[in-house]
C-alpha cells in the first residue's frame, strides 16, 4: 500500500540539486567597495594603486583588497563604517580626475557565475542604491509645443490662400498673425480654427481677437496646462524605458509636485553610471520598406545602396528600409491611443507640418506599400584605451513591425490593425522616443545599505525564530512526522530562495513578511496530512495503509486550500505596486514550493521509512 514512484525520488534530487546551486550565491555577502573611475586624463594604473593605498593608510584604514576590476578600480573594504570613511577620503584626495563612487563588489565564486547563480535582489529599503531628484523645464517644453503651433499657423493660412506678412509668437501661448488684406480676416479665422483646433478632448475653442490685418490667436489655459503635463508623463515613460533597459528590479519613478520627477534605484551604488544612462537620448524614423529579400541581404552582406538592414523588434527577423527617412521622433508632435472608424484600437500620430507635408507626398504615391518606425538610442560610454579615458556613443537601432499604408494622409495619421494592448504599447514607444523637456539634476544622493542593515538583520531573526519555533513544536507534537515536516520545511525554504535568486526577484521587507507567510501556509499542509493520518489510526486502520491514505486524502484538500491563496496572491501581484508586488511575489513561490514539499517531498521521506517494515506495529505521530 505504501509505495513511491522512482521517478519522483529522482524528480526531487534534481529539485534540491537545482535549488542548492542557486540559493548558494547567497551565502557569499558583498563586499562594501568604493570604485574609482577615471575622468579628465586620469589614469587607472600601478601608481593610482599605490597612491590610494597611501592614502588610505595614512586615514587609519585597512582595504581587503585594492586591484583594477574591468573598467574600474576597486577597493574592497571590511564594513559600511570603513566604505564610508574611504569614500569620503578618496574623494578629497583624488579630485575632479577621478570619479568616486560607493558600490557593493560581488564575492561569487566563477563557476557559480558561470552557471547563472547570482544572489537574492535586495530592494531599496534592504540594500540601498541611488535617488535622484530631476527637475522638469515645462517652459523648454512649452515653447517647443508652440514654435510647432506658429509652423502649423503658416501651412494652414497657405493652404487657404490667405496672404500674410508675419505669424510671430509672443508669450502666454499668443500668436500675432499680421494679414496682407484686412478682409481676409474671417476666411482667416476659419482656416486657423479648423487647422490649430486643441488636441485634447474638452479643451476650450481657440480665443481669436485683434482687429483689421492683425490678428491674435491664443491657446485656451486648460491645453497650454495639458500641454506641460503631456510633457511630464512623457519624460517618466521615458525614464522608465531606459531604466528597464538597466535591469534594476523594481525601481521607483514617480512625479513629485508639478514639475519634478523622483527616480530610485535598487542596488545602483554608481551615481556617475546611472546619471549617463538616464541622460541618454533616443529618437524615431518613419522610413519605407524596400522591395528585396531582407533573409539574403542579412546572410550575403549584399544590401542594395538605396536600403539599410534592420532588425524587427520582438521577432528578430531582418527588413530592408529605405536611407530616406520621411519623419523622424524630432518632428513628432504627439502620440496617443484612439479608435478607427470600426471602433478598433489604433494609435493617432501627429507631426509637425514639415513632416507633414512629406508624409503627405510620400503615401499619394505609395498607398498599399509597407512603412516602418525605427527606434534609435544614443547611449554615451566612457571606457578606458591605453590608461585614458575615451567618450563614445552607443547607438541602438530597431524597427517596429512594418504596417500597410491603407490611404493617403499628411501631419496627422492613425496606425491600425492593432490589439489594444499592442496600441497601447506603440504610443507609449512612439511618446517615449525622446524627452519631451529638458531635465536638470536638482538633487542626487547614494541611500548607503547601511540603512537597511537593521531591517534585513531583524527580517532574517523573525524567519529563523519561527522555523526554529515550528521544528522544535513539530517535532515534540508529531515526533516522527515532525521530523518529516521539519525536513519538508527547510527544503521549501531552499526552494523559495533560489526561485526568487534565479529571476531576479527583489526581496523587500515586505518581503520577508510574505516568507513568513509561506512557511505558515506550508505548516499549514503538513498538519493536516499528519492529523489526517492519526485519524486513520484511530479508526483502526494498519500503519502502511492509514500513512497512503493520509497523503490522498489530504492532498485534495491541500490544493484547494492553495488555491484560494494563490489567487489572492496573483490580486496582488497584478494590481499592486512596490511593496505589495514583494509580498505577493514571495508568497506565490512559497505557495508552490509548500504543495510540492508538503504533498511530494514529506510522503517520499515517510516512504523511505516505513515501507521496507514487514510488520508495521505502530506509527511514531
Amino acid at each position: 500500500m505504501l509505495e513511491f514512484p522512482r521517478w519522483k525520488y529522482v524528480l526531487i534530487l534534481l529539485v534540491l540539486a537545482f535549488s542548492t546551486i542557486y540559493a548558494l550565491p547567497n551565502l557569499y555577502p558583498q563586499d562594501p567597495s568604493v570604485q574609482i573611475l577615471a575622468n579628465r586624463g586620469g589614469a587607472l594604473d600601478q601608481a593610482l594603486v599605490d597612491r590610494v593605498q597611501a592614502d588610505l593608510k595614512t586615514a587609519g584604514i585597512t582595504p581587503k583588497s585594492v586591484a583594477v576590476e574591468g573598467d574600474a578600480l576597486m577597493v574592497r573594504l571590511g564594513n559600511l563604517d570603513a566604505q564610508s570613511k574611504a569614500n569620503d577620503v578618496l574623494r578629497e584626495r583624488l579630485g575632479e580626475n577621478y570619479v568616486v563612487a560607493v558600490n557593493l563588489a560581488s564575492t561569487v565564486p566563477d563557476w557559480l557565475s558561470k552557471l547563472g547563480a547570482r544572489p537574492m535582489v535586495l530592494g531599496l529599503d534592504l540594500q540601498g542604491g541611488v535617488h535622484f531628484l530631476l527637475q522638469v523645464d515645462q517652459k523648454a517644453a512649452l515653447e517647443k509645443r508652440l514654435d510647432a503651433f506658429v509652423e502649423d499657423a503658416r501651412v494652414a493660412l497657405r493652404e487657404a490662400r490667405v496672404r500674410y506678412q508675419a505669424v510671430q509668437r509672443n508669450a502666454a501661448g499668443t500668436l500675432t498673425i499680421t494679414l496682407a488684406d484686412a478682409a481676409d480676416a474671417d476666411k482667416a479665422r476659419q482656416a486657423l480654427a479648423s487647422a490649430l483646433a486643441p488636441a485634447s478632448a474638452g479643451s476650450a475653442p481657440l480665443d481669436f481677437g485683434g482687429s483689421g490685418e492683425r490678428l491674435t490667436v491664443s491657446l485656451p489655459q486648460s491645453e497650454l496646462a495639458t500641454l506641460t503635463g503631456q510633457a511630464i508623463e512623457q519624460n517618466l515613460t521615458t525614464l522608465r524605458n531606459r531604466v528597464n533597459e538597466l535591469g534594476v528590479a523594481e525601481p521607483i519613478i514617480q512625479r513629485q509636485g508639478e514639475d519634478r520627477i523622483v527616480v530610485e534605484l535598487p542596488g545602483v551604488q554608481d551615481t556617475a553610471a546611472a546619471k549617463r544612462i538616464i541622460g541618454a537620448t533616443a529618437t524615431l524614423e518613419f522610413r519605407s520598406v524596400v522591395d528585396g529579400d531582407a533573409f539574403d541581404a542579412q546572410r550575403t552582406g549584399n544590401v542594395p545602396p538605396e536600403a539599410k538592414l534592420y532588425t524587427v523588434r520582438d521577432t528578430g527577423q531582418p527588413v530592408l528600409l529605405s536611407k530616406r527617412v520621411l519623419a523622424s521622433g524630432d518632428q513628432m508632435v504627439g502620440a496617443s491611443v484612439g479608435v478607427d472608424q470600426n471602433g478598433l484600437p489604433g494609435v493617432d500620430i501627429t507631426l509637425n507640418s514639415a513632416a507633414g507635408q512629406r508624409m503627405f507626398d510620400f503615401t499619394s504615391a505609395n498607398v498599399g506599400k509597407l512603412m516602418s518606425v525605427v527606434y534609435i538610442e544614443r547611449i554615451p560610454t566612457v571606457t578606458m584605451v591605453d590608461g585614458k579615458e575615451v567618450r563614445s556613443v552607443k547607438v541602438k537601432e530597431e524597427a517596429l513591425a512594418p504596417t500597410r499604408i491603407a490611404g493617403v494622409f499628411g501631419k496627422k495619421f492613425q496606425t491600425t490593425g492593432l490589439e489594444k494592448t499592442e496600441a497601447d504599447n506603440l504610443a507609449r514607444l512612439l511618446r517615449a522616443g525622446s524627452l519631451a523637456a529638458p531635465m536638470s539634476f536638482v538633487e542626487e544622493s547614494v541611500i548607503g545599505p547601511s540603512l537597511g542593515a537593521e531591517n534585513v538583520e531583524r527580517g532574517i531573526k523573525a524567519v529563523v525564530y519561527s522555523f526554529l519555533f515550528t521544528l522544535v513544536f513539530f517535532t515534540i507534537y508529531y515526533r516522527v512526522f515532525g521530523a518529516i515536516t521539519s525536513v519538508a520545511l527547510l527544503f521549501n525554504l531552499l526552494i523559495v530562495v533560489s526561485v526568487m535568486s534565479l529571476f531576479g526577484a527583489t526581496m523587500t521587507l515586505p518581503g520577508f513578511a510574505g516568507l513568513a507567510l509561506s512557511v505558515g501556509l506550508s505548516v499549514d499542509a503538513n498538519v493536516l496530512i499528519n492529523e489526517r493520518i492519526r485519524e486513520e489510526l484511530r479508526a483502526g486502520m494498519p500503519g502502511k495503509t492509514a500513512i497512503a491514505a493520509g497523503y490522498e486524502r489530504a492532498s485534495g484538500t491541500i490544493l484547494d486550500a492553495n488555491l484560494t491563496g494563490l489567487i489572492v496572491g496573483i490580486a496582488l501581484y497584478a494590481f499592486g505596486t512596490g511593496p505589495l508586488k514583494g509580498f505577493a511575489l514571495t508568497m506565490i513561490i512559497g505557495i508552490f514550493a509548500s504543495m510540492f514539499t508538503a504533498i511530494t517531498v514529506s510522503r517520499a521521506i515517510a516512504t523511505l521509512i516505513y515501507a521496507r517494515r514487514k510488520k508495521l506495529q505502530s506509527v511514531a505521530i
